[in-house]
């Protein structure tokens, strides 16, 4: 159950202010409230923990344009691949700048510095703009840093872009191919599939396309999932993408035959999932090496 906004900004504030004085201690009872143990941030050996150090030991001011849902379109353009950037229809400052009636039909909507934020619009008739503005204009105002403590989204200056709907065939949301790298080197994919309000499911895979025994948050799908037509491309835009990064989820969607960027993630779930088996977190823990402190 969602508490009231009102309470969780509250509760936001405390844990805002709890961290700005006590960083560490703060990181610890807020894993340990979601894993269920205590961290070790002096040697960590899991996945989840070392993404819990990096919060507080490690800084890159590029991080933070990456994680810009705006921003972002520079540096990949800047990598060579603006030929997978989905279709821009506007960035605004504010909701009040938004001609409703010149949208397109379809269309996807977001703020740039939150996550999950967005409104998908697949019949502009169908949408309460009304409501829809009001629900905006509270996520303008909402910092995802003092929920999270992921330092990416502190400085990130609060935006909404509209982008083109990605479209599938069997009208539902398109399956996001989100590839794990670790200093430029993607080691597994973890796919989104039936996306909605209580139907998601996520699989891991690895990058020959084996199906791995392993959940995260969410229930594994029922049906194997086809490898997807331009898999190998993913895989070599992932390396240009998340290269000079200790690591980063590289994330993609599929539109028929066209590979589309999604986003980069660098905190995936916040380092506050358990994965099943626990084995996995250690695994994936290998492959993370921690930069120095800065």
């Amino acid at each position: 159950m969602k508490r009231p906004r009102i309470l969780q900004n509250i509760i936001n504030y405390i844990r805002f202010k709890a961290f700005v004085l006590y960083p560490e201690a703060t990181i610890s009872f807020e894993y340990k409230r979601r894993i269920g143990y205590k961290p070790d941030l002096k040697n960590p050996k899991t996945y989840n923990e070392k993404l819990q150090w990096l919060k507080l030991y490690w800084y890159d001011p590029k991080a933070t344009i990456c994680a810009d849902k705006y921003l972002i379109r520079e540096y990949v353009e800047s990598k060579g691949l603006k030929h997978i950037l989905n279709e821009l229809y506007g960035v605004y400052d504010n909701v009040e700048q938004i001609d409703f009636q010149k949208l397109p039909e379809k269309f996807v909507m977001k703020v740039t510095h939150g996550c999950g934020q967005n409104l998908i619009c697949k019949d502009k008739s169908k949408i309460n703009w009304k409501k829809e503005k009001r629900k905006f204009k509270i996520w303008l105002r909402t910092n995802h840093y003092y929920n999270s403590l992921e330092w990416v989204y502190k400085d990130i200056k609060p935006r909404i872009i509209v982008e083109k709907l990605i479209e599938t065939q069997d009208n539902k949301p398109p399956k996001d191919y989100k590839f794990f790298c670790f200093n430029g080197e993607p080691k597994y994919i973890f796919v989104a599939s039936d996306r909605g309000e209580n139907t998601t499911k996520f699989d891991f895979y690895d990058l020959e396309w084996n199906h791995l025994a392993v959940k995260n948050h969410y229930p594994n799908s029922n049906e194997a999932i086809p490898k997807p037509l331009k898999l190998q491309d993913m895989i070599e835009h992932s390396k240009v993408l998340s290269k000079g990064f200790p690591h980063v989820r590289v994330d993609f969607y599929m539109e028929k035959e066209k590979v589309i960027f999604g986003e980069l993630t660098f905190f995936h779930f916040s380092g506050s999932e358990p994965f099943e088996p626990i084995d996995f977190d250690y695994k994936m823990g290998e492959y993370l090496e921690l930069p120095n402190k800065n």
